[in-house]
């Protein structure tokens, strides 16, 4: 049987190819995305129908959620399934999603709250998953690194990924906002730094901070027939939750460094950090399992926009045998064991104690990094979350 995947360069696309050969499944990509980011939606539709006519396929599949190919699947009659792995995922207000031939899997139970009322039967939560075979096959081959290499993956506590200030609208539009909507942005989001767990953001911002944001950037806000109105809560996802990843992540690097030794691995501009060690872009399939399993401490910070999810990375460093520590998620204590399989902070003060806590306790860290790895290969692989979209169409 074959299906096609519509790629458009995914960080996990490839472990999602592999998992669905694992299935005995014939994998057609559409990869002209990968390459053109300008690609127009009726090149899309043009793209993925030449293909369906061609292999007649038992499904496409795509990560996160793309109307266009919802539409085009429902005329064919194919079935249409996609993963969300990131949040948000603004084109799950489209009314495409009310298609029957969807099987939609959102990762964030409260993406799936939201959305799952306009397509019960075909709306599904799905947590995400880790590619542990790959890993180990990286983590296996690192024989030919000498050590005096291997020393670059040697760190007391490491993070790995941007700093979201290449993705904040608003420092673009810094120059239009209004000191009233500044105002209150600064405010709502110095409160919500403070709380985990918890997201205020959507239910905070007032008619005319929504009304302001929109009119200054347009482009975030373009919908058509939207099954609901989107504005309040792209307003609050889409824009403060980026303003909120930025902050929140220099500030809390910095005032890890101010303790203890962070390295950094990141193409973001780090001039607002301090005493962080600062290392620059990896190679994500060959170099990142290797800072995942031998630095001590692999930092997790979850964006705000992932309401209640787990975000890829944790399964990611848990994959490759790393230490986690993460900030409180209400799904966390549904897939893993707190304090036995990884480590949560719920404040600022907390991550900087349990971090020192953790680099004087090596048995005890160590012992938390096997006993997530043995979960994730037990429950959280690719090859199981394949199995379970699969189930949702041949039963």
């Amino acid at each position: 049987m074959t299906i096609l995947f519509y790629r458009y360069n995914s960080i996990c696309e490839e472990d999602l190819i592999t998992a669905f050969q694992s299935m005995g499944l014939s994998v057609v990509e559409i990869r002209e995305e990968i390459t053109n980011k300008e690609i127009l939606s009726s090149e899309r539709v043009g793209l993925v129908d030449k293909e369906i006519n061609t292999y007649h396929p038992l499904f496409v599949f795509s990560i996160n959620f793309f109307p266009e190919i919802a539409e085009l699947c429902s005329i064919h009659g194919v079935f249409y399934l996609c993963l969300t792995v990131d949040s948000p995922v603004n084109q799950l207000f489209s009314e495409s999603i009310k298609r029957p031939m969807n099987r939609i899997f959102l990762f964030d139970r409260a993406q799936y709250d939201r959305f799952s009322k306009y397509n019960p039967e075909c709306i599904f939560h799905l947590p995400l998953a880790s590619a542990v075979s790959r890993y180990n096959k990286v983590l296996e081959n690192r024989s030919f690194l000498e050590e005096s290499k291997m020393k670059q993956f040697r760190n007391d506590i490491s993070f790995v990924g941007s700093l979201y200030n290449e993705k904040n609208p608003l420092n673009d539009a810094e120059k239009r906002i209004s000191d009233y909507t500044r105002g209150f942005v600064d405010g709502l989001v110095n409160i919500q730094k403070q709380i985990y767990g918890t997201n205020l953001l959507e239910q905070s911002l007032n008619d005319r901070c929504v009304k302001e944001l929109k009119e200054l950037l347009s482009e975030y806000f373009a919908f058509d027939k939207p099954v609901e109105d989107p504005n309040r809560y792209i307003a609050a996802h889409s824009i403060l939750g980026m303003e909120l990843a930025e902050k929140e992540r220099i500030e809390t690097l910095n005032a890890l460094a101010e303790n203890y030794h962070v390295t950094l691995y990141t193409r973001s501009d780090t001039s607002r950090l301090k005493k962080v060690d600062v290392r620059g872009g990896i190679r994500t399939h060959t170099e990142m399992p290797l800072v995942f399993r031998y630095s001590k401490i692999n930092l997790n910070m979850t964006v705000r926009p992932i309401e209640t999810g787990l975000p890829l990375r944790i399964f990611d460093i848990m994959g490759c045998g790393g230490f986690v520590m993460t900030n409180y998620q209400e799904e966390l204590a549904d897939l893993f064991t707190i304090g036995e399989e990884l480590e949560v902070y719920a404040s600022l003060e907390e991550l900087i104690e349990k971090c020192g806590y953790y680099l004087s306790h090596e048995e005890e860290r160590e012992k938390i990094a096997r006993n997530g790895y043995e979960a994730v290969k037990k429950a959280h692989t690719w090859e199981l979350r394949v199995r379970q979209m699969i189930s949702k169409v041949i039963g």
